[in-house]
């Protein structure tokens, strides 16, 4: 696949952005980007503590571990300009419980991931405005800044100068890789909502060494003592490094309408 072939054949539709003085596009596309993705166990206890809705079931490792997994993004190029975001979310399965170990599994050899969006900070208002208006995405604006520590990539996240968390990555040796799919449960005035995600990676690398990743969190902020409460684990359980690819961002919709 070319670079762009991706987006052919995608009728987006328009429309006018409440409060700004632009046009937006459903499905949103991201032509130029950078991800990595820290996956951490933790109690399923105090994971299912954080879900909205009972039929959310968080996805096991083990009996009693959840998965938590940790993503940056940096946009530098998309429908709504330039922003960066810093996805928190919990795996799960909707309805029918998973079966531990087995359910992962499924999941990465399908290349479809379902989750839950518990915390989604951006750096631009239009991105915070449609995140929260369009998905009941949990978004607020933050500080999210990436740099480079050799052959690591890091992505810091603060709020107000206070540290929530950073992430430091290897810059892994890439490849293709094919389609994923990642179908992202939120909650709007009570409802639960679905979006699904397609990403496109055009350069990626995985891991399942636990030096590939580092997860450091802050001391006071309300959502590292959170993170602390959850019992992380200290090491990552998989890490992937994407530092080109694209995505699509298709529209929130109604359960019913899955």
């Amino acid at each position: 696949m070319s670079r762009g072939d991706f987006f052919k054949g995608i009728i987006q539709m328009e429309f006018n952005v409440e409060g700004f003085d632009r046009v937006g596009k459903l499905p949103c596309f991201y032509y130029d980007n950078t991800a990595m993705t820290a996956i951490y166990t933790a109690s399923t206890d105090m994971v299912r503590r954080h879900l909205p809705v009972s039929a959310m079931h968080p996805v096991e490792v083990v009996p009693g571990k959840a998965l938590v997994a940790f993503t940056a993004f940096e946009y530098r190029r998309t429908d709504i300009d330039p922003y960066n975001e810093f996805s928190i979310s919990f795996p799960i399965t909707f309805g029918k419980k998973g079966i531990p170990g087995l359910t992962v599994l499924s999941m990465m050899a399908r290349r479809y991931f379902t989750a839950y969006v518990w915390q989604l900070p951006v750096t631009t208002e239009i991105a915070r405005k449609g995140g929260v208006d369009y998905y009941g995405y949990p978004k607020f604006l933050a500080d999210i800044d990436f740099s480079h520590e050799g052959h690591k990539l890091v992505c810091t996240l603060s709020e107000g100068g206070e540290k929530i968390l950073s992430l430091r990555g290897k810059k892994l040796k890439t490849c293709l890789e094919k389609v994923n799919r990642f179908k992202t449960y939120s909650v709007k005035d009570g409802v639960p909502l679905v979006a699904n995600i397609y990403m496109n990676p055009i350069e990626f690398g995985k891991s399942m060494s636990r030096s590939a990743a580092e997860l450091s969190i802050g001391e006071n902020h309300r959502i590292a003592r959170q993170l602390r409460e959850l019992g992380l684990s200290d090491k990552p359980l998989f890490y992937q490094y994407m530092p080109v690819m694209e995505a699509i961002l298709f529209g929130g919709r109604n359960l019913m309408d899955d």
